[in-house]
Parts: C-alpha cells; sequence; structure tokens
C-alpha cells in the first residue's frame, strides 16, 4: 500500500465509527446468504447475541487507525490466531471473507464508497489477510512440530465423566486411536465441533483445560446452562451433558490460546475467577503448584453457592498445603457453615478484602463473564494496577480490553 491509499484508510475511521455495526451485522447476513456452509464454523450464538458483529467491528475500526503499523496489534492478533487455529480456519476461507467484506463496504457505504477507497481497502484486506495466514501458519507448524502433535480435527473418546459441582462436569478426553496428546500449556483450551439436530448443523465451542498438562489425556469441565432460552452456546453444552458418556467419541482441535503463565513466573501471582471461569486456573494453579513456585499465590473466586463450586475441595487442599497459598471465596448467599470457614456473602468485591496484599510485579489474571471480568478491571485500574501486569480470558469474541 502506497501512503495515498493508508491515508484513505485512515479517512474512513469516522465512518467506521459510526456505520461499523451496521456494516458487519450486514457483511454477515450476506457472508452466510452466500456461503451457507460457513454456519457450521462461525459461532451463531455470537451472531445472535450481536458480540461477533461487535468484535468485528472494533477489529477492523482498529486496523484502520493502525494502518501505517499494523504490527502494534500483532497481540491481539496473535489471540484471533490461535482461536482461528481451533476452529481450522485456512486461507481459503480469507479469501470468502474478503469477498463478502468487500462487497459489503460498497453496499452499506454507497457513495461514500468511491472506487479509490474500495481499492485502498482491497488492499488492506489483502494485507491483513496475508498477515493472520502468515502468523497461523506458524501456529499450525509448531502443533506439527510438538511432540504427538496435530492440527484440524482429530477423533477422541470420553473415557471417564465426573460431577464437579451441581452443574459443572468433567470429560476426560483421549485419543481414540489409542495415542498420546501434546502437552498443553496450562491455560490453554480446546474446540468441540458437534452437530445440534435443533439447527441442523455442526458448531464449534472453546472449552478450558481443566487437567494439569501431561500426555494422556485432557479434561474439560462443562457448565450445564438453564436458562429458559437457551443460545447456541448452551446447547453445546447442553449436548455434552445429555448425550456424551463414557466411551463416546467426540472431534476435537489441538490445545490453543494465548491465556497462559510465563515459562518461569518469577513473581507474586493472582487469580480471579467467576462462576465456571475457575476452569483454567485449575489447570495453571496445579502446575504452579506441583512446580514448587516460589512466591506468593492468591486465588479469589465468587459463584452463586457451594453447591456450583466446583473442585473446593482441591482447591482448599492446596490452601492447606503450607504453601504460601491463599483463597478468598466470596457466594451470592452464604450458608453458616460458609461464614464459619470464612466464606463472604455477595458478589466477588476486591475492595472488601482489606488484608489482599498487592506486590510489586504481581500478575493478574482474570477469567469469567464479560461483565465480571469489566468490573475487576475496573477495580485493578482503581487500585493503580498497571494494566501491563493483567491479563484475562474473555469467553467468546474479544471486546474487552486491560487499558
Amino acid at each position: 500500500m502506497n501512503s495515498t491509499q493508508k491515508s484513505l484508510i485512515l479517512a474512513t475511521v469516522p465512518i467506521l465509527k459510526e456505520h461499523g455495526i451496521t456494516l458487519t451485522k450486514y457483511f454477515y447476513e450476506r457472508m452466510f446468504k452466500g456461503n451457507p456452509e460457513l454456519k457450521n464454523i462461525f459461532n451463531l450464538g455470537n451472531q445472535h447475541s450481536g458480540k461477533q458483529q461487535t468484535a468485528l467491528a472494533l477489529a477492523v475500526l482498529a486496523y484502520a487507525e493502525n494502518i501505517a503499523n499494523p504490527g502494534v496489534l500483532m497481540p491481539v492478533l496473535d489471540r484471533i490466531g490461535h482461536k482461528h487455529v481451533s476452529i481450522d480456519i485456512r486461507p481459503e476461507h480469507y479469501a470468502i471473507v474478503g469477498k463478502h467484506l468487500l462487497a459489503s463496504i460498497e453496499e452499506v457505504l454507497g457513495e461514500v464508497a468511491s472506487p479509490e477507497i474500495l481499492e485502498a481497502w482491497e488492499l488492506a484486506y489483502n494485507q491483513l489477510a496475508a498477515i493472520m495466514s502468515g502468523h497461523e501458519s506458524g501456529i499450525y507448524a509448531s502443533k506439527l512440530q510438538q511432540e504427538y502433535g496435530w492440527t484440524g480435527w482429530r477423533t477422541f473418546k470420553i473415557i471417564e465423566k465426573k460431577e464437579e459441582s451441581s452443574e459443572i462436569s468433567s470429560f476426560y478426553l483421549a485419543p481414540a486411536d489409542g495415542g498420546n496428546v501434546p502437552e498443553h500449556q496450562a491455560g490453554q483450551y480446546i474446540s468441540i465441533k458437534a452437530f445440534l439436530p435443533e439447527l441442523g448443523l455442526n458448531q464449534i465451542r472453546q472449552y478450558s483445560l481443566s487437567s494439569e498438562p501431561g500426555n494422556a489425556h485432557y479434561r474439560i469441565s462443562v457448565k450445564r446452562e438453564k436458562h429458559a432460552e437457551m443460545n447456541v452456546d448452551g446447547m453445546i453444552s447442553n449436548h455434552l451433558h445429555d448425550h456424551k458418556g463414557v466411551n463416546d467419541l467426540v472431534e476435537i482441535t489441538a490445545p490453543a490460546g494465548n491465556f497462559i503463565l510465563p515459562e518461569e513466573p518469577d513473581r507474586p501471582l493472582m487469580f480471579i475467577s467467576g462462576g465456571v471461569g475457575l476452569t483454567p486456573f485449575v489447570s495453571m494453579v496445579s502446575q504452579l503448584t506441583a512446580k514448587k513456585h516460589p512466591h506468593a499465590i492468591t486465588w479469589i473466586h465468587g459463584c452463586r453457592g457451594r453447591e456450583v463450586h466446583a473442585f473446593k475441595a482441591d482447591i482448599d487442599a492446596l490452601a492447606q498445603s503450607g504453601r504460601d497459598f491463599k483463597q478468598h471465596i466470596f457466594y451470592n448467599n452464604c450458608t453458616e457453615e460458609d461464614k464459619l470457614e470464612g466464606i463472604r456473602e455477595g458478589y466477588l468485591e476486591l475492595k472488601a478484602l482489606e488484608s489482599l496484599e498487592h506486590q510489586t510485579g504481581t500478575q493478574y489474571y482474570i477469567c469469567g463473564p464479560g461483565q465480571f471480568i469489566e468490573k475487576q478491571l475496573q477495580d485493578l485500574r482503581t487500585m493503580g494496577i498497571p494494566s501491563g501486569q493483567i491479563f484475562f480470558e474473555e469467553f467468546g469474541p474479544g471486546v474487552l480490553s486491560a487499558n
């Protein structure tokens, strides 16, 4: 791209700010009409909620604003790249998306989309597609280079199904061919593909790995959804609960995701989780304690009550092991037994923990629903915690920022 074309992209920023959601909504409708097979890849629950349209609008806007130096977006692009690899996105998919995105810009913006602007956006999109495809090819290659690694979809067998709470069950997964699995990085997730008869489509859902890294099997811990109006994500989780048991087969992709600990986390660590958001931290903390992490570990968790608190006994055992490991628990509704254990009643509130120590250099990891993450981010900012020390995993398309 030349400087004139980059200037044209920058000139569209105000238009994207005003019409971005309209544009991305139109784009998805156009793409699914022209290429309905993509409904088997894209999360229709995020489509219905509007999160996917919002996430794409924010991504397009960020790319336009940084067209002169797209490299500054690599942390975000890396997250997206891992998600793409986890659902087996390939270069040919970028060609389809580009065709419909460019046509949508022309059809939605009308006269504003001059031939010069359309040409500039075509070049800009092709540049972004090349960046993403190149980055993702590196991720794919790294998986093949890993011992027992693979890419694409692979058949696994459920070897154990275990109830962890009144609404969360763990599924232990091992390769159907009897092989081993590549060791995941604590905090990563796998994708599961399930056919939903209600939709007549395959749908894909990511689940954090809750097991300590190893080569024998994977474990995911899935929450049953009980809402009156079930979204597509809930359908997949409930499909696993209701229709999958020991010896049943599932299709999964290799572990992906960049919500991980440093290779040698030589500093205090604090984990803040809401509900089923504790699953990646179970893997992280298990690994840290196995490696005898030399610094303080603090885990703060909030959920509705003891009956839905998964892995409580395991975490209690870690906290009582004599190591520098403290936990704080909040239940929406406490029993007298809960209060005797020091569990606090109400929603998780960092400011309520007067004895909470924020040691210099502590890294903070947050996982849970979007609103939960937003509150914790705001509270940590208020406490003066630098954004560079805060990491979070947002369920679904990323629309939040630590800054």
